[in-house]
């Protein structure tokens, strides 16, 4: 077919995508091959694309399509989370429009709104991540709430129940008053906000005083908790409170009693040395509180307003209220006086709004005893059985799980698994699967109880508490006890593409289940992508404006345009500084390779029998040379895939492409303008295009298919996706790169002399070994436009001179040599090098290096300071002749 002068990613990338899909390339099912598996983090089914969900999936898709190539079994599995929080908010937006609130409706009723809602909207993410070339199994989709996987959730909470790693219990928990529902310390985002510091006066009961003031200053920055104060805190060294401890002080505006205690918890230096100590709002004052047996009021109500009971501002929003105290106490003389100060405030982590601390009965894990346990949960991340890449993250995990808190996994929400509790109506519970195993579990633990019904909780679990099964559930591992084919084949998976940011809230709590209820690693290797940060290094949200539609950069350049972008600038764990100039370079790099191929392909052919044996022998070399330089290549990007350095193995192929096969190797076999190009040569020429198509696959599916395929006439012996993977080889001719240097010289001394390129030249090579370059004579007489080529140590006068590593070159041209610009020249070059050299000898006169690095990079080095000693060497003489 004739191929359109520029690429136009429209015309093909849904053609492939659709094509792929139908011959069911993507789909996996169990047979004697060795499988690849990637479980795809699943993206909140009320999510929408955006540029990390864009590198995650790439990166993904790069290691599936390779691993497929490779002759493995790869299985990619997608789905969605049903994301509780998120889901219920738009849930109830949803109801409000149509006028509907959720407290006037059943749970069952609003569950149907529910699941209406994410039929009709849910997993549209799912759809977009196609346009970037996902090749994901879509027929093993999953959906955390399906039926399987929930049961699959309840089997495992009355499991740890029963095993004692799940209890109930009263405790401080984060509220999120927007969300209405507890939080996880894992969720809980830490701002930093500046805040106003009110030194509020409290005034003392029997005429006592503090310096002569009938009161105590205590600096606060919530007024708007006095209500729920209980007592004041002091420490017990503190002379300047000794007298008042056991006393009396009134909280201002309400004026009830409160007791003056000691506690050695109060730093002396800190603000006034006195505390307002309100149990229900402060985890350290809930500890004071229950240390000293003191009276919890809670002042809030679960939306954050002020509860009537404690008698003044009811109903009103804590941070109105904040305000207005703030104003009354001022009115009433209360405020010493007001200082602003960064504090760090807790956030929801997913409405924003700021966490409540509230005294509540939840369910919790066990964390602590769970890693009792579980010691491999620990030891496999530190000895590498599971491998983190990069291996920073290994401290990061492991001190989050030396200091781990127990995990709070109830939600006071209704869309999600609800807690398989039941209750009598009287304290007792039970946990069951069901209402009739609920009932017979009840008799056992209280024979003799006359209780026909009991009532399951209210709550939901958390949704981690699903996510964190992830690997085991998707291939059902909780049916028949984990030996379902599937299961037994497919598990553990090979690999975890995801952000630094989850790392506790589903990383770490992954490998705990898959430890604990599998008996083995759920992975083997976590690959940690950057965060995508604009320019400014903030992280890119719909809130700032700042990231763009990635479909949008698809529509504008292209699917493989965008994705080589990306992966170009994002390492492992490091994070990437996005710029749409990124994403040119690969819409460019596209353009490239369709060029090189059209230019192949536009070539007139005869036989090779029409060429002499110069021509011949000039193009096998280029083929040779070209050949050694994909091993080298190969080899390269093998052990980057190996370290999971995909970037760098991009920018290895990129070179190869874009400077070996285009640059050098395209240019050393183009035939004269007009001329014909040997068949032989053509031939050759494709089967190395078909070469790098198949290397530059996993990155680049659609264009490397759609070539690929034109390549064979649109009747290849089996699509690209399914073609062999360039292995490594084990032995590689290595060219010298001098030849090259000369015509790369050549063409620098024409530009800085003003040579025409069509004015040949003569050339004289002072060579140390001439054998290096008599095989390149006719490459460099046609790239380099050389008429004559001699070797010999004697430099013209009036010729031009240029250092090839240790060798030197001389062209003789017919102009007036400017000695001082050859001087400067020369100096400049000299003391580069004689910097270079300082530098080397260094490294190499340090003992601890020597003593510690491999031989063969010790070798490099010495290699060299030898180079650099030579060219010094020759720069001096040159400078002498001068």
């Amino acid at each position: 077919m004739q191929l359109d002068t520029r690429y136009d990613p429209s015309e093909v990338e849904d053609k492939w995508y659709k094509h792929w899909e139908e011959k069911g390339y993507f789909h996996s099912e169990p047979d004697n091959r060795e499988p690849f598996v990637i479980p795809m983090p699943p993206p909140n089914v009320t999510g929408m694309l955006h540029m990390g969900h864009m590198l995650n999936n790439t990166i993904q898709d790069v290691l599936t399509r390779r691993a497929r190539m490779q002759g493995k079994n790869a299985c990619w599995v997608p789905g969605t989370d049903h994301a509780s929080i998120a889901t219920e908010a738009k849930v109830v937006k949803m109801l409000a429009e149509k006028g509907i609130q959720k407290k006037d409706i059943s749970r069952e009723e609003f569950l149907g709104h529910a699941w209406d809602w994410k039929e009709k909207y849910g997993g549209i993410i799912l759809g977009q991540l196609k346009k970037i070339g996902a090749s994901c199994d879509w027929q093993r989709t999953r959906f955390t709430m399906e039926e399987s996987l929930t049961n699959g959730v309840i089997e495992s909470f009355i499991k740890l129940y029963r095993e004692g790693l799940i209890y109930r219990g009263t405790k401080m928990i984060n509220w999120d008053p927007a969300g209405k529902t507890t939080l996880s310390d894992e969720e809980v985002i830490h701002k930093e906000v500046t805040s106003n510091l009110y030194y509020i006066r409290y005034k003392l009961a029997d005429g006592e005083t503090v310096n002569g003031n009938p009161y105590m200053v205590v600096a606060t920055t919530r007024p708007e908790t006095i209500m729920g104060d209980t007592a004041l805190c002091v420490h017990p060294d503190d002379e300047r409170y000794k007298h008042l401890v056991g006393k009396k002080a009134f909280v201002p505006l309400i004026n009830r009693e409160l007791s003056i205690i000691t506690d050695d918890y109060i730093d002396i230096e800190f603000g006034t040395g006195c505390l307002k100590v309100t149990p229900a709002h402060d985890i350290n004052d809930y500890n004071i509180g229950q240390k000293h047996n003191l009276e919890t009021i809670d002042v809030f109500d679960e939306e954050g307003k002020i509860n009537p009971s404690v008698g003044i501002y009811a109903g009103m929003d804590r941070f109105a209220v904040r305000k207005k105290i703030a104003y009354d106490l001022e009115e009433a003389g209360l405020i010493e006086k007001t200082e602003q100060i960064k504090n760090s405030v807790g956030h929801s982590e997913r409405t924003d709004a700021v966490i409540e601390p509230r005294i509540s009965t939840q369910w919790f894990v066990d964390m602590k005893k769970f890693l009792e346990i579980n010691p491999h949960v620990i030891d496999s991340v530190m000895n590498d059985e599971i491998k983190f890449h990069p291996p920073k993250f290994k401290n990061v995990y492991k001190h989050w799980l030396d200091n781990i808190k127990d995990w709070n996994i109830s939600r006071q929400l209704w869309w999600g698994q609800r807690i398989p509790a039941w209750y009598d109506g009287s304290g007792n519970f039970v946990v069951a699967e069901n209402h009739e195993k609920a009932l017979i579990q009840y008799n056992i633990n209280f024979p003799g109880s006359k209780v026909e019904t009991l009532s399951q909780d209210e709550d939901v679990l958390d949704t981690w508490f699903s996510s964190w099964l992830w690997p085991i559930s998707i291939f059902d591992g909780f049916d028949s006890q984990g030996n379902n084919p599937d299961f037994k084949y497919y598990y553990p998976a090979n690999d975890l593409v995801t952000g630094p940011d989850i790392i506790f809230f589903w990383v770490a709590r992954m490998i705990m289940s898959g430890y604990h209820f599998a008996g083995k690693k759920p992975f083997s290797n976590v690959y940690f992508t950057g965060i995508v940060r604009d320019k400014k290094r903030r992280k890119m949200s719909k809130q700032l404006g700042n990231s763009p539609d990635p479909l949008d950069l698809i529509n504008k350049h292209g699917a493989d345009g965008t994705r080589m972008g990306l992966l170009l600038s994002a390492p492992a764990g490091n994070d990437i500084l996005y710029d749409e100039t990124l994403i040119e370079q690969g819409r460019n790099f596209c353009n490239k390779i369709w060029n090189a191929y059209r230019l192949i392909k536009g070539w007139e052919q005869k036989p090779e029998s029409a060429f002499d044996t110069s021509s011949i022998a000039s193009d096998n070399l280029a083929d040779k040379w070209f050949d050694s330089k994909f091993k080298i290549a190969v080899n390269e990007i093998e052990k980057h895939f190996d370290s999971y350095r995909l970037s760098d193995a991009l920018m290895t192929a990129y070179k190869l492409v874009w400077d070996d096969f285009c640059s050098w190797y395209l240019e050393m076999i183009k035939p004269a303008y007009g001329e014909p190009a040997n068949e032989s040569t053509v031939k050759q020429a494709e089967a190395n295009f078909e070469r790098i198509l198949a290397l530059l696959h996993p990155f680049m599916p659609f264009i490397t298919e759609e070539l690929y395929h034109d390549l064979h006439n649109g009747n290849p012996p089996k699509a690209l996706i399914v073609s062999a993977y360039p292995e490594p080889f084990d032995e590689i001719k290595i060219y010298d790169e001098k030849p090259l240097q000369i015509i790369s010289e050549l063409r620098n001394i024409r530009t800085s002399k003003g040579v025409s390129p069509k004015e040949s030249l003569a050339l004289i090579i002072n060579a140390t070994d001439k054998n290096i370059y008599e095989p390149f004579i006719s490459i460099i007489k046609k790239l380099g436009n050389i008429s004559e080529i001699t070797f010999s140590a004697d430099k013209p006068a009036n010729a031009i001179s240029a250092l090839i590593g240790t060798d030197e070159i001389y062209v003789p041209l017919n102009l007036e040599i400017n000695k001082e610009d050859e001087i400067k020249r020369i100096s400049e070059e000299l003391k580069y090098l004689e910097g270079f050299l300082k530098s080397v000898s260094v490294k190499l006169s340090n003992e601890k290096f020597v003593s510690n690095a491999k031989e063969d990079v010790i070798a490099n080095e010495r290699k060299k300071q030898a180079d650099a000693e030579e060219k010094i060497n020759n720069l001096k003489k040159a400078l002498q002749n001068l």
